[in-house]
């Protein structure tokens, strides 16, 4: 088996790299390995919409292990009522879900999921079986640009490590503009250490990772009371930003 080497890692890690970007694996070890330039790149694709693969599924492994934290804390800080109606975005395999439904005790309470990955759809899907059964989870897989809701529906909206992957993020924001109340909360949480370190690789897709972009098309959009945090849990350090929905009357 060829040595294999990078700027960025050691070899062991290139073979780890390269397994999840989908783009090597040990079944095809004697297959040319692609240029190093398109690892990034394809690292990038499959954490914003991974697939049913290998890779996909050890994407949809590191985000169960890594986005546990940013998830719960998401779903605390958007301050949900039992009868709330509650959006999560790029909900992955369903961990913020799980955490918000626990709360969504209420009759009128209900809980609606995105994604535009089928891979998480699914996976996701299977999480939630039973809530699904019974009415009070709802599930599209779709694009966050383009979600089947009616306007002026939603009460709180909350995503993880999300914004930075949708395809065009002023359409996404709008979008979730147009399906929330007026005074809805949106929270947004992400590691933005980690986030900097990817975009430095070239992991992440453009400029929309900065925040001050994500926040710049919030307010361009209708939002107000834009603002960033520093939180803490435990040992780890992540960013809360919060949005309010203002519509005119």
């Amino acid at each position: 088996m060829r040595k294999l080497t990078c700027g960025y890692f050691s070899s062991s890690s290139c073979v780890s790299y390269l397994v999840v970007a989908g783009v090597w694996s040990l079944d095809s070890a004697l297959l040319p390995v692609p240029h190093p330039e398109m690892w990034p790149e394809k690292l990038g694709q499959q954490l914003g919409r991974p697939t049913r693969s290998v890779a996909g599924w050890l994407v949809s492994k590191f985000l169960t292990a890594r986005n546990q934290v940013l998830e719960d804390a998401a779903v605390e800080l958007c301050g949900i009522h039992p009868g709330d109606t509650v959006l999560e975005l790029g909900h992955g395999p369903g961990l913020g879900l799980q955490s918000a439904a626990k709360l969504l005790t209420g009759p009128s309470g209900h809980l609606i999921g995105v994604d535009y990955s089928e891979f998480m759809h699914q996976m996701a899907s299977e999480r939630m079986r039973e809530l699904l059964a019974s009415g009070k989870v709802s599930l599209h897989h779709c694009d966050v640009a383009a979600m089947p809701l009616a306007d002026s529906t939603v009460d709180r909206v909350f995503h993880s490590n999300c914004y930075y992957f949708w395809p065009d993020l002023r359409k996404g924001v709008a979008e979730v503009h147009r399906v929330m109340k007026p005074g809805g909360l949106m929270v947004t949480t992400l590691r933005l250490s980690h986030v900097a370190t990817l975009a430095a690789k070239r992991v992440m897709p453009g400029e929309n990772w900065r925040p001050e972009n994500y926040m710049a098309a919030l307010r361009d959009s209708g939002f107000t009371e834009v603002t960033m945090e520093d939180k803490q849990h435990k040992h780890i350090t992540f960013q809360a930003i919060y949005a309010t929905a203002f519509k005119s009357q």
